[in-house]
């Protein structure tokens, strides 16, 4: 009931995770589709996905202005923008304008990303309980619906701007839900000396990692399962949703979990099974197994990006509390869009098998930050 309760109390941003859930999740199962139409290899189209960190990076300077100025606006606003900007990736063939049509998905994507995280950690004060796991969940859900439904249509050979058009109509229906404006509370703290840079690296660092090896599996299953291991359209795009789902599982649960056990623990353990997971994934010698190792993945990184976030909200000032989330984000955001591409680099020189052994070791870094937030009275 507890996973209910919080999606009630924040249903205005739990559709604006639902929205950047189904747009990313259709963009996952058509990657190996968009890569054939672009003609590119592995590291081209791992190094024209580096254009959403770009249009990303702009979202730290603006987003947080944004949702002061358009305040109940801002989530609506930012997803009308994200339906905008995929349609624009299914219509392309040239290399040079895919890159700046992610580049505009990555700006889209990243606005509504910061606001909405800010709105639920806005939330979290006013209610005074843990909200990020199922926000984040529904994301997942939406993730996984996404690609399932992106993988049908592929099966029935439906062009991919046929559907991102039909995401983006799901999307403005559910414009229509999240109008919310939350005032954050006063700050009855004194004014701190400085920004808490510290925190807001580290914990932005937790974040990075753990969209990093989110985004890996989101671009990559697809194509590992559809070359390495001869699956076939559907098979591949069950690489994706496993994840997806799996994901949606950790987040909902961990809703729970994390009102009973400290953050670093549960992040401590969730990166065991991320890492293990990525092991199996590197391993596996059928679709089948893949997607145990792509499962395990998902229901490790599925609580410590809310978490990392989480305690960006616990450990600052009320009064720096959104400016410092958005900042975290952002970092945890760039990681989300830089690994396809490294991903990509990798692959070419050496296989996704190899790429993704890379990420349980990516995940390993985890472990002495972790260490870092401890003595730092997380």
């Amino acid at each position: 009931m507890s996973v209910l309760s919080a999606i009630r109390i924040s249903h205005a941003p739990v559709a604006a995770f639902a929205a950047v859930g189904l747009c990313w999740g259709a963009f996952a199962a058509l990657a190996p589709q968009l890569k054939t139409q672009l003609g590119a290899d592995d590291a081209t189209f791992g190094l024209l996905l580096l254009g959403t960190s770009i249009g990303l990076m702009t979202t730290m300077f603006f987003a947080p202005w944004l949702d002061r100025r358009l305040g109940q606006w801002a989530m609506p606003v930012g997803a009308v923008l994200l339906a905008t900007a995929f349609l624009f990736p299914g219509l392309i063939a040239s290399p040079w304008l895919f890159f700046c049509a992610m580049a505009f998905a990555g700006m889209a994507s990243g606005m509504l990303d910061v606001i909405m995280n800010a709105r639920v950690s806005e939330l979290e004060t006013v209610h005074g309980r843990p909200l990020m796991n199922a926000n984040h969940g529904m994301f997942s859900v939406a993730y996984a619906i996404g690609a399932f439904g992106t993988g049908l249509g592929r099966e029935a050979q439906l062009p991919p701007v046929a559907i991102f058009a039909i995401t983006a109509a799901i999307l403005l229906l559910l414009t229509t839900r999240m109008r919310m404006q939350v005032a954050a509370p006063e700050d009855t703290e004194e004014t701190p000396a400085r920004f808490p840079y510290a925190i807001v690296l580290i914990c932005g660092a937790v974040v990075m990692i753990a969209f990093m090896a989110e985004a890996a599996v989101e671009a990559w299953s697809a194509l590992h399962v559809e070359r390495t291991l001869g699956g076939r359209a559907a098979e591949g795009a069950l690489g994706p949703t496993m994840l997806g789902l799996t994901m949606a599982v950790g987040r909902l649960s961990g809703q729970a979990v994390s009102e009973k056990f400290s953050d670093l623990t549960v992040i401590f353990w969730a990166a065991c099974l991320a890492a293990t997971g990525a092991v199996v994934v590197a391993t596996a010698p059928t679709p089948l197994v893949a997607y145990i190792g792509f499962g395990t993945i998902g229901l490790g990184v599925s609580v410590i990006g809310p978490l990392g976030l989480a305690l960006v909200g616990r450990l600052v000032p009320a009064r720096v509390r959104t400016t410092a989330i958005s900042r975290a984000a952002v970092i945890g955001f760039v990681g989300f869009f830089v690994a396809p591409a490294v991903m990509g680099l990798i692959s070419q020189g050496f296989g996704l098998r190899v790429a993704f052994g890379c990420v349980a070791l990516l995940v390993g870094v985890l472990f002495p930050l972790l260490l870092v937030l401890r003595r730092r009275g997380a």
